[in-house]
């Protein structure tokens, strides 16, 4: 397999497995229960954090990638690296494609609901949420008064 195959490869890996264990909840919901019994442990809070369990996943992957161990401490960067790219890029599509989804204040970006037609909900707070969404992928809503 070419190097540049490999390294598409091990960064769509790395990405994959980092989004499991720190975003999913896994087959059978095996990666809650893990991530509830490492707790407030190191190992605990790395798994809260994708870019610093990206670290992790990217080192043994860049055994696959690499071919001598100085490529291999840059490929472990490298794989990380692309995998947190990734990640970036794949929240700001889903903003964009889900635009009545939104954040609710203080439960963190985890727990997202879909306003229903006649919810009896603050409509500023909602406009807000919407202007939060719509400025963090760069567009402009049309309906706000600034």
């Amino acid at each position: 397999m070419p190097i540049d195959l490999r390294f598409v490869c091990g960064m769509l890996a790395t990405w994959r497995l980092t989004h499991l264990l720190s975003a999913e909840d896994g087959p059978a919901e095996m990666v809650v229960h893990i991530r509830a019994r490492l707790g407030d442990s190191v190992a605990g809070r790395a798994m809260d954090c994708f870019h610093c369990l990206s670290i992790w996943i990217a080192a043994p992957i860049a055994l696959f990638v690499a071919t001598s161990p100085i490529m291999w401490f840059v490929t472990w960067l490298a794989l990380s690296g692309g995998a947190c790219l990734l990640d970036r890029v794949t929240i700001r599509v889903t903003e964009y494609l889900a635009p009545n989804r939104a954040v609710r204040e203080g439960e963190g970006h985890v727990l997202l609901w879909t306003a229903t037609p006649g919810d009896q909900g603050d409509d500023r707070a909602s406009r807000a949420a919407d202007a939060r969404i719509a400025g963090s992928i760069g567009i402009d809503p049309p309906w706000l008064p600034w």
